[in-house]
């Protein structure tokens, strides 16, 4: 290795470095998908915790016991979600038919304009007692596999809130065992990583929350006043599609001026299309500079490739995980940045033979 010069001895480094770092990588995925039972509630309530620790750090600073305080927290956030997910359900129940016929119209005119032959719903409809014939065996193992699938996810979401109690309440015990396995005298840094890690997670779950809540309400008023059908449905769906940073508000803005496009015409589309530009430029320049202006900033680039790279590891949950686990390893390289920053001040302003300056 003396052989060689130092630039290339640098760049051998650098490739080993990042072989390992891919090949942990890689492992660490691998296991997390055959475990992911365990693993997603696991993340799931780390997200949950975060969303929810300013409300139960309140209620224990307010002097409630943190066992009650835990439960009050948890018994809240499901009362919220539950009737968050009933609004959105009977929303989309109530309307559901109005966007589907909408879309469909819609389908229909794009089909006219730009099908080519045998790809109109009329082609797919009259070949639909074919596909039934073709795949009707399989009917009843898509059935069962689907229950399973519903069992699972109802089983891993009880587990999530049971993990979200014990997070809030242990919180100070996760802390403390942490310090108690870091090896040597690294427990300092350890803990301040991962503190400035569920930092940026929990800003980031605040801020988008408010950010798909305002989102949602502003285009929700918009199209009642232009009398699109299915507005509060819409609004939901854009609050939902919110958790996932651009390619949610792309899609569910897609889905607005389509519905608006077919039922309310080309002016009242084009009047949608504003209205959800404008709501977009509104989150950009306005509420994510002034909301998320205190946690990790990421570039859009950066967060594009993350949900891609999310999406082809774990499809809609690693689409939903994989913004806040990238915040987190952002607020990680920034902790360590800060570090070592300050070390190396401090070395280079000790004198050269250790003793302290005048």
């Amino acid at each position: 290795m003396q052989l060689l010069p130092v630039p290339v001895r640098r760049f051998a480094a650098w490739c080993a470095v990042l072989l390992l770092a891919a090949g942990v990588g890689w492992v660490a995925v691998r296991l997390c998908g055959e475990l992911r039972t365990a693993v997603t509630p696991v993340l799931l309530a780390l997200l949950g915790t975060a969303l929810l620790g300013p409300l139960y750090r309140r209620m224990v600073r307010a002097g409630v016991q943190a066992s009650v305080a835990a439960g009050i927290t948890c018994v809240a956030v499901l009362t919220v979600v539950g009737g968050a997910v009933y609004v959105v359900v009977a929303a989309l129940i109530d309307t559901g038919d109005q966007i589907v016929s909408s879309l469909r119209e819609a389908a229909k005119g794009v089909a006219r304009h730009f099908g080519a032959a045998g790809t109109s719903l009329d082609d797919l409809a009259g070949n639909a007692r074919e596909l039934l014939r073709k795949f009707g065996g399989t009917a009843v193992s898509n059935v069962i596999s689907g229950v399973s699938v519903v069992a699972e996810s109802l089983a891993m979401a009880v587990l999530a809130l049971l993990l979200v109690f014990f997070f809030l309440r242990d919180s100070q015990r996760a802390v403390g065992a942490l310090c108690s396995v870091a090896p040597g005298d690294t427990a300092d840094t350890l803990e301040a990583i991962a503190r400035r890690a569920f930092a940026a997670v929990e800003g980031f779950m605040r801020g988008t929350t408010l950010i798909a809540l305002i989102d949602a309400l502003c285009i929700t008023v918009g199209l009642l006043v232009l009398r699109v059908p299915g507005a509060v449905g819409l609004g939901a769906l854009v609050f939902v599609g919110a958790y996932i940073p651009y390619l949610g508000a792309f899609i569910s803005g897609t889905v607005a001026v389509l519905v608006a496009l077919a039922d309310r015409g080309f002016v009242i589309a084009l009047w949608t299309l504003g209205v959800v530009l404008a709501v977009q430029v509104l989150e950009g320049h306005v509420l994510q500079p002034v909301i998320q202006s205190r946690t990790v900033q990421m570039h859009p680039a950066v967060v594009m490739l993350a949900i891609t790279a999310g999406a082809s590891v774990a499809g809609i949950l690693g689409m939903l995980l994989a913004v806040p686990l990238t915040a987190a390893a952002f607020g990680v390289v920034e902790e360590l940045r800060e570090r070592y920053a300050t070390s190396s001040a401090t070395s280079s302003d000790a004198p050269a033979d250790g003793r302290p300056g005048s």
